[in-house]
């Protein structure tokens, strides 16, 4: 395809047939006709390959994850799929899971017993049941279908409780921003594990939010390994406590805007 001689992007020369990649703007040479070997090939080196790709990064992430988040923020990130990539790869894994294994409803039982640990439905709390109830299966459906939107809406909240939690130990707020994205994949791995156990494990997918959480302490402590592990695990529940109470206004801000759009 095209003339082998030159970049078919830049048009810049091809200094020989062993140039994997034009020096001027990353364009391959020589560029190949995408059949079912091209497709073969993208699929092991980009997905299955065993030194990079998505499935490096998800065991990476999950055997080792410090060390894989210091390397890049460090920039050694050659081998790694980049972090809101990876994050969208497994928030749509885990809405097809839940769509055939759930029949769409991921987080049903989870946010039901919080509905009901919050006491809205028991009578003297001063709601009308019915539209507590009501109000909250609104706000429950629209997050299950909406539910990259609403991770991808809420990370900066997430990386911003982070970020004041962990002054001083040097990383700024698109950092920040970056760690967390890996954190949330974390989080959308055991929900998908808990998706698949759920009928042998009991209340597996309540569990998994706070398997979460813990591996989220084991990460950060882990990522700031010269630094006392008690004061990381104590600033990272400090984090995850101040971004669970945003998230949680939020939600309740949420529900008061669907009242006020169906009455």
């Amino acid at each position: 395809m095209g003339d082998a001689s030159t970049c078919i992007n830049c048009g810049r020369a091809v200094a020989g047939s062993d140039q994997k990649f034009c020096p001027a703007c990353g364009q391959p040479t020589p560029v190949h006709r995408i059949d079912w070997h091209f497709l073969g090939h993208e699929l092991e080196h980009s997905v299955l390959h065993m030194d990079r790709g998505i499935l490096y990064s998800l065991k990476e992430l999950m055997l080792r994850p410090g060390h894989l988040i210091r390397s890049y923020l460090e920039g050694r990130r050659a081998n790694q799929v980049k972090p809101l990539l990876l994050l969208m790869i497994s928030a749509a894994a885990v809405v097809l899971l839940g769509k055939y294994l759930l029949g769409g409803d991921l987080l049903g039982s989870a946010m039901q017993a919080g509905f009901s640990e919050s006491g809205a439905t028991q009578p003297g709390s001063g709601v009308d049941p019915a539209v507590a109830m009501g109000t909250f299966n609104m706000v429950k459906d629209w997050i299950n279908v909406h539910l990259t939107a609403v991770t991808l809406f809420l990370l900066p909240f997430e990386a911003a409780a982070f970020w004041l939690a962990f002054r001083g130990r040097g990383l700024n707020y698109p950092e920040w921003l970056v760690v967390t994205a890996f954190l949330t994949v974390q989080t959308f791995v055991f929900m998908a594990l808990a998706i698949l156990v759920r009928k042998w494990v009991p209340h597996a997918q309540e569990w998994s939010v706070a398997v979460a959480s813990l591996y989220a302490v084991f990460s950060l402590v882990q990522l700031f390994r010269n630094h006392s592990v008690w004061t990381t695990a104590l600033r990272t529940l400090v984090g995850l406590g101040g971004f669970m109470l945003v998230q949680g206004l939020i939600t309740l801000a949420a529900a008061y805007v669907f009242v006020a759009m169906t009455h």
